[in-house]
């Protein structure tokens, strides 16, 4: 059974792919749906439909474990802030065996339609002459 390793939070999961529940947000058995199945917040805006980034995640170990990437996540990633050669987007990566993937800090807990926390990630805040912040 295929495992995946979330960090910064070192959550691993184990599953069946062949009775996952399809949460029906990205590909089935992808990493959006490992993440929802299991209560790992990655961020969808869109629903895992390829058509924002904020799912970006980048893969640590076990890239030859998902799916290939098609054109249209290559095209997509193209706009993802920090993206990497080892970036792809989890409503499009289909985990075929075991996998360590790290969700940047600055897609973390963004506000999103469910409710959560900001998270600026690395960012640092600008401040204003005289020392005041927004």
């Amino acid at each position: 059974m295929p495992r995946v390793t979330f960090l910064p939070a070192n959550v691993t999961v184990e599953f069946d792919p062949e009775s996952l529940p399809y949460r029906e947000h990205g590909k089935r058995a992808s990493l959006l749906d490992v993440a929802l199945n299991f209560g790992i917040h990655l961020e969808h805006a869109c629903g895992g439909s390829c058509a924002c980034t904020t799912c970006h995640v980048i893969v640590k170990q076990g890239e030859s474990n998902l799916s290939e990437m098609e054109d249209d996540e290559a095209d997509r990633l193209e706009m993802a802030p920090g993206l990497t050669l080892h970036s792809r987007l989890g409503c499009q990566s289909i985990v075929h065996g075991d996998v360590v993937v790290e969700i940047p800090s600055w897609n973390r807990n963004y506000v999103s339609e469910g409710g959560g926390s900001i998270n600026l990630g690395d960012a640092i805040p600008v401040k204003k002459p005289g020392g005041q912040n927004d």
